[in-house]
């Protein structure tokens, strides 16, 4: 109990009041997860319209209903259309709490749709993640401070709780040995091909010759990036939070330079819920509160609320 109390304190921090600044902290990152699921959404419909034929790789419900049905007749166009309209009219809190729920299922559809032919991204995943909590929030907490405070509290503890599991499995499916140079070496190799093979040309920067030619200098590469991956948790709490995030989007920055694997959603979400930015956002006036307030809150709130 003492140990949920203490999560419960470091994640929602329940005692404190909403500030205008917490309100319009909490619009900008919703309206950053509405702008990407806009774009992904419109993305993966063109392409599938455009290339897929058959599903290679069936992801989530791919394997229980056949998205092969949304190749054609322009229905992945369709279907984020529909999503572009539930999460426009969630975010701006016109009709029902129940669209994010609704676009969380068809963001999914989306991605399963796009993503049936066997390659699988990070980030989308990230924003998905935010989209679930936004539904959850809107569903379970629809007035009262604690909705931003749920949204922002959950995001976080998955965030937290996804990297530290990603140490666990690599150390339960490779072993210790996981961060051994030679490991560096052959992802490098591998992104190699796929860059040489989308662009014409490849060459490898300072970072990486360093890596390619010196073997302790990839473990030590791969070692401080694992390392950091299993301190994700500490990103629960508070005083820990900023510095774990930062070393986060030093890993990524780290993984971009030496596997030209790029996360730009994932770092730019870690980014806005990983520092308290409302603490800097000093706004007195009491009608800009109450307008954030009818368009962040999906009821009225109660009376001392």
């Amino acid at each position: 109990m003492k140990v949920t109390n203490l999560l419960k304190n470091q994640l929602f921090d329940p005692s404190r009041s909403l500030s205008t600044g917490e309100l319009l902290h909490f619009k900008i990152f919703e309206l950053f997860v509405v702008i990407y699921v806009l774009a992904y959404s419109w993305s993966w419909g063109l392409y599938t319209q455009r290339l897929n034929e058959e599903v290679v790789l069936p992801l989530g419900m791919a394997n229980y209903i056949d998205v092969s049905l949304f190749f054609d007749y322009n229905l992945a166009l369709l279907n984020a259309l529909i999503i572009s309209i539930l999460v426009l009219s969630a975010f701006f809190r016109i009709g029902s709490r129940w669209f994010y729920l609704v676009v969380m299922i068809l963001f999914h559809l989306q991605y399963v749709i796009r993503y049936s032919q066997g390659e699988i991204p990070h980030s989308q995943n990230l924003i998905g993640l935010a989209v679930m909590i936004l539904a959850m929030g809107s569903l379970f907490f629809p007035n009262g401070k604690f909705f931003p405070r749920f949204v922002f509290g959950g995001v976080i503890f998955f965030i937290g709780l996804g990297y530290t599991s990603a140490f666990f499995s690599k150390l339960i499916g490779t072993g210790y040995q996981w961060f051994y140079g030679e490991h560096l070496w052959l992802w490098i190799s591998e992104k190699s091909v796929d860059i040489l093979s989308r662009d014409g040309s490849y060459q490898t920067n300072f970072l990486q010759e360093l890596a390619l030619q010196h073997v302790f200098v990839a473990s030590l590469i791969l070692l401080v990036g694992w390392l950091i991956e299993l301190i994700g948790f500490t990103m629960w709490f508070k005083k820990w939070r900023p510095y774990t995030t930062t070393l986060l989007i030093g890993m990524h920055f780290g993984i971009t330079l030496t596997m030209n694997i790029r996360f730009d959603a994932f770092v730019m979400q870690l980014i806005l819920v990983g520092y308290p930015w409302y603490k800097f956002i000093r706004i007195d006036s009491k009608r800009f509160y109450d307008r954030l307030l009818k368009i962040t809150l999906f009821k009225k709130p109660a009376a001392g609320a």
